[in-house]
């Protein structure tokens, strides 16, 4: 013992742990570790180290130079034997067993001897610079003297930080609620006393299961769906009468220009000649009244007439001619040719404005998609879409709603839904006719009204009833 410390060393324990309960600060508790610790045992130098700040009080130094060859020093020493040691005993250090680089210059900065006092679960204030110390980390505080301290000091030693801590904590209480301690707030609520276990895990699974079901996504619904053209070219017949022939083959490219099916020419071409021959008489007529005109005056009353049959023959000769060259459809833009099997047109007779088939680009394709009325969402301009082709289910094809019509339509299976349309956000890399599920997205809800959606309708269909 230093000369001045109590003889009983119990009472200088009472005395120091009296003084730490009455520490007014952080730095008032880490200046009686370091300063005062030596009524326990006699030591010369003392450092009181955190893990996350590193060298935190000196013994004999008012302030603490953190870029000193001293303190970085130590610093490396303190976090060697906190690795070394994770006992919360105190350790007798033994300098031979540290690294070479440590070990090299020990006896430059201390004396013979040392003493590691670990600190466990210790939350610590800042340092009087502004830095923040370490929080429920570890930490220790180093006496060096130049005798091992005995048996019965490092057991008063480690009382003394036992009681050190618990002041320490006393002074600096971490705060009620902070995102870092709410794991460990949790834990303790979970966990808490047996009589309320039960009702807390209740308590706690029910409200893990509130927020589950509270929690937001995005409404959906399915739809089936379809790449279709965007701006076809549709072929509709000009005439009425029967086709003939094809001169393309579904899906095939073709040019601006290019014929692609023809009507049958006989009834055109026969009506064709006969409008031809009636012309040709109702010339000849008139022309013989024009000269019967200069000898007789009476046929210049009929002359009129005959030019006016002349003028109605042309016309219906200048309209069958025409039909004639429209019974020849050819393409009005190049792209894709889309209709169905040419034997089941060939032969049968179409009115004027049936659609035959249409010219589509390549490029040019979107989505179409059936909404059912019963899964009818609220969607807003450019809602997401999505397209899971059958043939391709794993890389759907991601648009935006272009519109969704008011009123629903009938579809050949007899059901009633609203056609969407959606435009592509980047080449679909896919042929037009592909067929799939689209999920459309709406806005987003709690994750129980998109469970109980359909439910809720139904069920409310029902009472309506």
């Amino acid at each position: 013992m230093n000369d001045g410390a109590p003889t009983n060393p119990l009472i200088a324990l009472l005395e120091l742990a009296q003084r730490a309960r009455a520490a007014a600060s952080g730095n008032e508790l880490a200046f009686l570790a370091v300063n005062d610790s030596r009524a326990l045992a006699p030591y010369r130098q003392a450092a009181l180290w955190f893990r996350g700040s590193g060298v935190h009080t000196l013994s004999g130094v008012v302030a603490v130079e953190s870029n000193a060859p001293y303190a970085q020093w130590l610093d490396q020493l303190c976090r060697t034997l906190a690795a070394q040691h994770d006992a919360d005993t105190p350790l007798d250090i033994d300098p031979a067993t540290l690294p070479p680089a440590i070990k090299a210059e020990w006896d430059d900065w201390l004396p013979a001897r040392a003493v590691w006092l670990p600190l466990r679960a210790v939350q610590a204030a800042a340092r009087p610079s502004g830095d923040s110390a370490p929080g429920a980390a570890s930490g220790g505080l180093l006496l060096a003297g130049d005798s091992a301290p005995a048996p019965k000091e490092l057991a008063l030693l480690a009382e003394w930080m036992d009681i050190w801590q618990h002041a320490w904590r006393a002074a600096h209480p971490p705060p009620r609620w902070s995102l870092a301690r709410a794991p460990t707030l949790l834990r303790a609520w979970w966990q808490g006393g047996a009589r309320d276990r039960r009702w807390r895990r209740r308590t706690g699974v029910a409200l893990a299961l509130l927020a589950v079901l509270l929690f937001p996504v995005r409404l959906t619904v399915l739809a089936p769906g379809e790449l279709v053209p965007a701006k076809p070219a549709t072929i509709r017949a000009p005439l009425d009468g029967v086709i003939a022939e094809f001169s393309v083959r579904p899906n095939q490219v073709v040019a601006a220009g290019q014929p692609l099916f023809a009507f049958d020419q006989a009834p055109i071409g026969s009506r064709l000649d006969v409008a031809r021959e009636a012309l040709a008489t109702a010339q000849a007529e008139y022309r013989q009244n024009a000269q019967l005109m200069l000898n007789d005056p009476r046929v210049r009353t009929q002359l009129a007439a005959t030019l006016g049959k002349v003028a109605e023959k042309q016309a219906q000769a200048d309209f069958l001619a025409g039909q004639a060259q429209r019974s020849r459809v050819l393409a009005p833009q190049a792209g894709i040719v889309l209709f169905d099997d040419p034997s089941e047109w060939i032969g049968r007779p179409v009115q004027t404005g049936e659609r035959i088939l249409q010219v589509a680009a390549a490029d040019d394709v979107e989505i179409e998609a059936w909404v059912p009325i019963g899964d009818a969402i609220p969607l807003a301009a450019n809602a997401p879409l999505q397209l899971y082709l059958a043939a391709s289910p794993l890389t759907p094809l991601s648009g935006t709603l272009r519109y969704m019509s008011h009123r629903a339509t009938a579809r050949p299976d007899g059901s009633y839904a609203y056609r969407v349309r959606a435009t592509l956000d980047a080449a679909a890399g896919q042929r037009i006719g592909l067929k799939g599920t689209a999920k459309l997205g709406g806005e987003r809800v709690p994750l129980a009204y998109w469970m109980l959606r359909r439910p809720l309708a139904a069920i409310r269909q029902f009472i309506a009833l």
